[in-house]
């Protein structure tokens, strides 16, 4: 998706302002949802040991240690460049989403560029899926790409899409996600339910970004909340199950309480005249002393 005009990168993750140019002063909803720790140790393994039986270096390595270091760095990072070539795909995939949304709203859009441009990537059949389930659903998009903010909890967000469908309002997140095995796309992630009713929950919604007017949010009663998997294969929408949704909300919470913690240990651990673990000296000898008499 496009950059948010108003999220910047920070060292304690994307954060929003009220205004362009303003001071960013709250976490994005992705940033809160970062917290939640994922042990991802064995998918980096699989990775690194995948790309080093890929090279076709590795037979002329063991005669050489320039080139058995370079095949040893390039397989450490092949998670790294996974995960970037994915999150590059990701952004082609939502422009063409929102542009098809924009399309349909009959504002200003780029379509065609969008397109093209995952043709040239090879990813046409993110797009032709997503044409099939937009036609499909019938979508009638009322709000694309739009940035909410919550002042009570303190955070923001940019929703891909807020659509009714068969005369309901939902709330859309859209996820591009990989086939497996049975040509099948992979299910989603069920923190989304966290990012969806986070979305819900918003309290105003951005109307111009330069001037920083915001207006109530027109969508907390959405009655669906719905994750969409964007595949090469096909799409699958999956609805927030909504026995889920006030947990999930408290989960969110805590989250958001978790990332003020480790924002306000690091700024003081930035302080070098603040020392983080101190020195501790010995007791004092202990000193025995003579029994006295009873007599």
């Amino acid at each position: 998706m496009t950059q948010p005009r108003l999220a910047t990168a920070t060292d304690y993750g994307r954060m929003y302002a009220r205004s362009v140019g303003g001071d960013p002063t709250v976490p994005s909803i992705t940033t809160v949802i970062g917290q939640f720790a994922q042990d991802l140790g064995g998918w980096h393994g699989y990775m690194a040991a995948k790309a080093a039986l890929e090279d076709d270096r590795i037979l002329r390595a063991g005669r050489s240690a320039g080139l058995k270091h370079a095949v040893i760095r390039d397989a450490a990072s092949a998670a790294e460049r996974y995960r970037d070539q994915a999150a590059a795909r990701g952004d082609r995939v939502h422009n063409y989403c929102q542009a098809v949304a924009l399309h349909a709203m009959g504002r200003e859009h780029d379509l065609e560029k969008t397109r093209e441009l995952l043709e040239l990537n090879g990813e046409s059949a993110w797009a032709d899926r997503f044409d099939e389930w937009w036609d499909l659903y019938h979508p009638e998009p009322l709000a694309a790409e739009v940035t909410v903010w919550n002042h009570t909890v303190g955070y923001a967000g940019t929703l891909d899409l807020v659509a009714r469908i068969g005369g309901r309002v939902c709330i859309i997140d859209y996820k591009t996600k990989g086939t497996d095995r049975k040509n099948r796309v992979k299910p989603l992630d069920s923190k989304v339910i966290m990012q969806l009713v986070a979305g819900v929950k918003a309290e105003e919604s951005l109307v111009d970004p330069e001037t920083g007017e915001w207006a109530p949010w027109d969508y907390g009663d959405a009655p669906v909340l719905l994750g969409v998997a964007l595949g090469e294969t096909e799409v699958k929408p999956q609805q927030a199950n909504p026995a889920l949704l006030k947990d999930s909300w408290f989960k969110f919470c805590a989250l958001r309480k978790v990332w003020e913690y480790h924002r306000s240990v690091d700024s003081i651990a930035a302080d070098k005249s603040v020392q983080a673990l101190m020195p501790v000296v010995p007791p004092p000898p202990r000193i025995e002393l003579p029994e006295q008499n009873a007599s």
